[in-house]
């Protein structure tokens, strides 16, 4: 007959199981981050029957969930004080799945397959674009591991891969049919180098992670929080191109700026610091 435990005992073993559930729940949305790309990857599979635009607005918008809850899980980590090098690997190797094969895969299917079937060599360079991308995104969370806690928090060095994913997931929302001419699908795959040599590159996107204590800057993150919403809820498909567009921008801007001598944004300075003191977004 099994011993009863006291109340002590029982109250020691809820404490246990909510201890380890804490440390299991960044684990938890990074897999479901990691259950979006793959459900992306279906979707783009099954686009090879009818409505296919249809499978491609789904196959993008997983990859847009994606990031949302890649972006939830290094924010949850810290909020519950549970960040470990166990989830930062899982972390890395999710966003190889999630923003790197899902988008590649999807951008093939969209972009190359159907024209491709009469024409051999833009098949050829569908494929090895999306394969560029793919590899400029693993390359990039490759640098990202070795640089955490060198670099300055204020900005990404190089395109974040879930914004490289981003942006060709926001191509296909605004356009979810097939490049309708050959001309169409060699711009998507310009598209595809753009941002695969952006993710690779040196220029410091901004990451949007210090908070600013300042009363005025507070009520203006909160400004921008509502118009970006309102724009979402009035454009919905629509919305994420131009959003995009104008992060790119704005990150390449602001490294034009400072070479030809602005400093109204201080530059980015090197730094040595604790690894768990980045954020996740890689």
């Amino acid at each position: 007959m099994r011993q009863r435990l006291t109340l002590e005992e029982r109250r020691e073993r809820r404490r246990r199981a909510v201890r380890r559930s804490k440390f299991a729940l960044p684990s938890a949305i990074t897999l479901i981050s990691v259950l979006c790309g793959f459900s992306s990857v279906v979707m783009s599979m099954n686009a090879a029957g009818e409505h296919p635009s249809w499978y491609f607005q789904w196959a993008a918008g997983l990859l847009v969930a994606a990031g949302i809850f890649d972006g939830l899980d290094g924010r949850v980590a810290r909020a519950t004080n549970t960040s470990t090098e166990f989830g930062v690997q899982l972390d890395s190797l999710a966003d190889v799945l999630s923003f790197g094969m899902a988008p590649a895969i999807l951008a093939y299917r969209y972009g190359f397959f159907a024209l491709g079937m009469a024409d051999h060599q833009l098949r050829a360079v569908g494929w090895a674009a999306s394969f560029f991308f793919l590899a400029c995104g693993a390359l990039r969370l490759a640098r990202f591991n070795v640089q955490v806690g060198h670099t300055d928090s204020r900005f990404f060095v190089g395109m974040p891969i879930p914004s490289g994913a981003a942006c060709v997931a926001s191509v296909i929302l605004f356009w979810p049919n097939s490049p309708a001419s050959c001309g169409h699908a060699y711009l998507f795959a310009a598209e595809l180098v753009m941002v695969g040599l952006l993710m690779v590159s040196t220029v410091r996107f901004p990451s949007f992670k210090k908070k600013s204590h300042h009363p005025r800057a507070t009520m203006w993150t909160a400004v921008a929080f509502v118009a970006v919403l309102s724009l979402l809820v009035i454009f919905q498909d629509r919305f994420f191109m131009p959003f995009f567009a104008v992060y790119t921008l704005l990150g390449l801007t602001l490294n034009l700026a400072w070479l030809v001598g602005w400093r109204g944004v201080a530059l980015p300075a090197e730094r040595m610091g604790h690894p768990h003191e980045e954020e996740t977004i890689q």
